[in-house]
């Protein structure tokens, strides 16, 4: 008897046992899964669909060009985070005369009767909502280029590692100059 059972078998038998089948695939899809160097890959949707060595040149250059916007946005997320935790670190709303400060020393529960009241900034919700739309095409991008890389073609791979690299060096130097200051008023 044999081990091997064909898609003619497998119908019959789903067939009397009741099971709803949607669709049989009679062929074998084939796909890497160890590195490869080619210049025919299909990266994300059927359309991208690289057959020649001019089609993955300018697969990878996308790839490349992508791989150092997600680094970019990356950076430019703390840029965003350093600059709106500078904002909250303002002057307080109320402050206290430093006669109140002696009585409440001498209270024994001053901890509690301390207003600690920060005026919150003017733009934190549309800051708040910028930075999670910078996240979330940020982590979009990111899986996007894992799935590039899970091609398992080689030149994909090298092209996501160097513009990450490339990403990478051109942004940090930016993230030292910090947010723009603004005056307060």
């Amino acid at each position: 008897m044999s081990s091997h059972v064909g898609a003619e078998e497998i119908k019959e038998t789903l067939r009397l046992t009741g099971n709803v089948v949607t669709t049989v695939c009679s062929e074998r899809i084939n796909m890497q899964m160890t590195f490869y160097v080619s210049s025919r890959v299909t990266l994300l949707f059927d359309w991208w669909d690289v057959h020649g060595a001019t089609g993955m040149v300018l697969s990878v250059l996308v790839l490349f060009l992508f791989t150092i916007l997600y680094e970019l946005m990356k950076m430019w997320r703390v840029w965003l985070s350093n600059g709106s935790s500078q904002l909250t670190n303002q002057e307080p709303v109320c402050s206290i005369s430093s006669s109140s400060v002696h009585m409440l020393d001498s209270s024994p529960s001053h901890s509690s009767l301390t207003p600690i009241i920060t005026k919150p900034p003017s733009n934190s919700c549309l800051l708040h909502v910028s930075q999670t739309l910078l996240h979330v095409l940020q982590v979009s991008l990111g899986y996007l280029l894992m799935l590039c890389v899970m091609s398992y073609n080689v030149w994909i791979f090298v092209g996501v590692v160097f513009g990450s690299a490339l990403g990478y060096f051109i942004s940090f130097p930016l993230l030292d100059r910090g947010p723009i200051q603004t005056p307060v008023r």
